[in-house]
């Protein structure tokens, strides 16, 4: 392990965290837990998490914590808000690569970790102040540390347990019983199957569960204590169970929605994984075995798959707790075609190439190519950019694609899944800085600056169908969020003076509309992110995926 170490941090460095700091906050649900750890740093209440100074009852505290601390310790900011779900991705690498050498080899552990280190999923998720990854990180240490100590008759089972007690504790303080749900489900079945002999004793399972007791219970109690049973119903009910069975806070998606998502969140390596229908096959027929690790590994995948299916809410963020599996399958797909080329002396005996390897190679690096032609044709989207920017992160990412294709090509083709680990680890933080990241400061950061200049006592701030979570965190002031535009025109009537964060279109139709006049102060131009599809970058059209904001006052 100590050789892949060195090449992993390496990887992971530039993946998860060059950068992270570079976007500003996204209205989205990270700017939740942003702002409700700079609230928690403000008031001093670090039992209670605030969200725009209203208490926030969706979520448990530990990535609340962390951030909190890290803000107390830095200040507030993109970085440090990000800083804990980017460890988690490389804590994730390690993670898989300790179990990959542990089942498998040297080899396979070094890819494997590579692969989590570089897939697109992760990548991302990492520049996000969101507890998905951390939760992902602990939900797979459970898993891992579970299996060990059961099935893999090693000499302290004890600690082992106790690790996955720890990680079990420490997932459910992030995410709540999703943490406990998803190991049960992957290592309940494993060990019917297997039912192979065990050091465990029933004493140890108790220690280890009141361990687990110990860590992830006083929180939820203290919460109990202090706001009663409507929180208990609040969370447990509404944030969990409804969201599981309703389509309360998600849409209804179809029965194969994660399907794409996990082709799409392991990428580039996505290719790859038509490697592993061989094992598949064999675990189908009854050739894996019963115990096998190619039926552990089915487990691991399947079993949350189809959790996840049938929850009514889907979320592509989800399903992150599938990726180390489906990498180990992966890693281990690709060393097994590598080595089927060598003799017993280590050496080549076959010139020909592995059709698959070359040909899932081949198609990886034109996943790339392809995200460097539809980046460089979306150019003029970018208006918070250098126009430099987004032409040098395609043409980046273009040479990994074209590095990755042409080593697949040639007698190297056997490396050709290193070139693109390595190429992808240049490629999507390019990928991210290209299209997030700017010189210039993002619209909300500017908007936020104007509302600090125009607001001169106590004066009402409103938000409209843009900037909802986010400007509240880089203005420091509370916000009322106004969805209808009736709720728009009634804000703007108030006796006081009132200023408004809106789209100009929605501006003019509400003024249309009424006999509101509106003060324009200041006026922004950002991406809409949550109207860009892929006829955005195929056909990109600022008229169309560019808005103009603005704010505006209800009297001079």
């Amino acid at each position: 392990m100590r050789r892949s170490l060195a090449p992993l941090v390496l990887l992971a460095g530039l993946t998860f965290l060059v950068g992270i700091g570079a976007p500003a906050m996204s209205d989205s649900d990270e700017a939740f837990y942003a702002e409700a750890s700079r609230e928690m740093v403000e008031s001093g209440d670090w039992l209670t998490p605030y969200y725009d100074y209203e208490p926030r009852f969706q979520k448990p505290i530990l990535y609340y914590w962390v951030t909190a601390a890290t803000f107390a310790v830095t200040g507030p900011g993109e970085a440090a808000a990000r800083l804990w779900s980017a460890l988690s991705g490389m804590a994730l690498v390690f993670i898989t690569a300790g179990v990959a050498r542990r089942w498998y080899d040297d080899d396979t552990a070094l890819l494997a970790g590579a692969i989590v280190a570089t897939s697109f999923g992760y990548v991302a998720l990492a520049r996000m102040a969101l507890p998905d990854l951390p939760l992902a990180c602990f939900v797979t240490g459970t898993i891992a540390a579970t299996l060990i100590a059961v099935g893999d008759r090693v000499a302290r089972p004890r600690q082992w347990l106790f690790v996955a007690a720890v990680s079990g504790a420490l997932g459910f303080l992030t995410k709540g019983p999703l943490a406990i749900a998803l190991p049960a489900i992957v290592v309940a079945p494993i060990v019917a199957i297997e039912r192979r002999s065990s050091r465990l004793v029933l004493a140890d399972v108790i220690a280890a569960a009141a361990l687990f007791v110990l860590l992830a219970t006083p929180w939820y109690l203290a919460m109990w204590w202090r706001h009663g049973t409507p929180y208990l119903e609040s969370f447990f009910v509404g944030d969990n169970l409804e969201r599981f069975a309703t389509d309360r806070f998600n849409e209804p998606r179809p029965f194969w929605y994660y399907l794409p998502v996990v082709a799409g969140g392991i990428a580039p390596w996505s290719p790859f994984l038509l490697l592993g229908t061989g094992a598949t096959l064999r675990l189908l027929t009854g050739g894996g075995g019963p115990g096998s690790l190619e039926t552990r590994l089915a487990i691991w995948i399947v079993a949350p798959l189809l959790l996840f299916t049938l929850s009514v809410g889907k979320q592509p963020r989800y399903v992150l707790p599938l990726l180390p599996p489906l990498s180990l399958l992966v890693a281990h797909a690709i060393t097994e075609r590598v080595r089927s080329m060598r003799g017993l002396d280590g050496g080549l005996y076959r010139a020909r190439p592995n059709r698959g390897l070359q040909a899932a190679s081949i198609a990886a690096g034109a996943l790339l190519l392809g995200t460097a032609v539809l980046l460089y044709r979306a150019r003029p989207l970018f208006v918070e950019l250098p126009p430099w920017q987004p032409t040098a992160a395609a043409a980046v990412i273009g040479v990994a694609g074209l590095a990755v294709v042409l080593t697949a090509l040639s007698r190297a083709w056997r490396r050709a899944p290193w070139v693109l680990a390595v190429g992808s680890a240049i490629a999507l933080p390019a990928l991210v800085l290209g299209v997030l990241g700017g010189g210039r400061e993002d619209a909300v950061v500017r908007a936020a600056a104007a509302v600090r200049t125009a607001r001169r006592a106590d004066e009402a701030i409103g938000v409209s169908r843009v900037f909802v979570r986010n400007l509240v965190f880089y203005t420091g002031i509370r916000t009322t969020d106004l969805i209808t535009d009736e709720q728009v025109v009634a804000f703007m009537s108030q006796a006081g003076r009132a200023l408004v964060v809106i789209p100009l279109a929605d501006l003019e139709r509400v003024e249309a509309a009424s006999a509101m006049k509106a003060v324009r102060l200041a006026e922004f131009a950002s991406v809409n992110e949550a109207g860009l599809r892929l006829r955005s970058f195929l056909w990109p059209d600022p008229a169309r995926d560019i808005q103009r904001i603005v704010l505006v006052a209800n009297r001079e």
